[in-house]
């Protein structure tokens, strides 16, 4: 297998609208799907996230049921000259930030939550590329 990136990640919410506002509204990702009662899916950067309502995405209608629960993890990058914004934004927003974190080769990474408790968190470019 030659796989070139996770083109999507998922996560399961319980309050569509909540998460709308959150991820769109106060995040500012852009809302690029949506059914009313099951999902609502967000560009980010390359990737796309999505969000389902855990009880109408395990009936697997059309595609293959899935359901998960419990808090979640996911990182969003930033380019490394963007990063003292980003954090700014979030406390301007009344986000609190749980922790910051300073990684080899001085990448920085925080962590905050969205209103289902997912730990999500802002990291700079190079992370990864670095440690590989």
């Amino acid at each position: 297998m030659e796989i070139l990136q996770i083109k999507e990640t998922c996560l399961y919410v319980k309050d569509l609208d909540t998460t709308r506002q959150f991820y769109a509204g106060k995040l500012g990702l852009e809302i690029i799907g949506e059914v009313k009662d099951r999902h609502v899916f967000f560009r980010a950067g390359r990737s796309v996230l999505l969000c389902f309502d855990p009880d109408a995405s395990k009936k697997g209608e059309t595609l293959p049921p899935h359901y998960g629960s419990g808090n979640l993890h996911l990182a969003f990058e930033v380019a490394p000259d963007r990063y003292e914004d980003q954090k700014t934004i979030i406390k301007a927003l009344g986000i609190e930030i749980e922790h910051e974190h300073e990684w080899p080769n001085e990448i920085k990474s925080f962590y905050f939550r969205d209103p289902d408790n997912h730990l999500l968190e802002i990291v700079m470019t190079g992370m990864w590329e670095q440690q590989i």
